[in-house]
């Protein structure tokens, strides 16, 4: 039996797809902006900036020219600068072992 997602024409697919992830940057941003990028890092190996790289490379892949800052506002819903300066902590010493651990975690596997 096909799952559903099987029968989504490729326009349904891209907007079902575009709405998930508008969602999750409103949860990150919206109702979680005190989770720290370096604790995503640690637990699942991704955090804003690199869906703001994503981002950039798909623009990239559709011929839109996307710049590095361009591409985190998109992601942050405002300048990097400003979202730092409001809810980005300096890691403490225990995020940044951890986040070591799971570097060389990632690295090795």
């Amino acid at each position: 039996m096909a799952d559903a997602t099987s029968t989504l024409s490729d326009d349904a697919r891209t907007r079902i797809e575009a709405a998930a992830f508008r969602r999750l940057l409103a949860h990150l941003n919206e109702a979680r902006p005190d989770v720290q990028n370096i604790d995503l890092m640690i637990l699942a190996g991704f955090c804003r900036n690199c869906l703001a790289d994503w981002y950039r490379d798909a623009a990239t892949a559709e011929g839109v020219a996307l710049d590095k800052d361009a591409a985190r506002e998109a992601v942050y819903g405002m300048p990097f600068a400003d979202w730092k300066a409001r809810h980005q902590k300096d890691a403490t010493p225990e995020q940044l072992a951890a986040f070591e651990a799971a570097q060389k975690k990632h690295a090795g596997g």
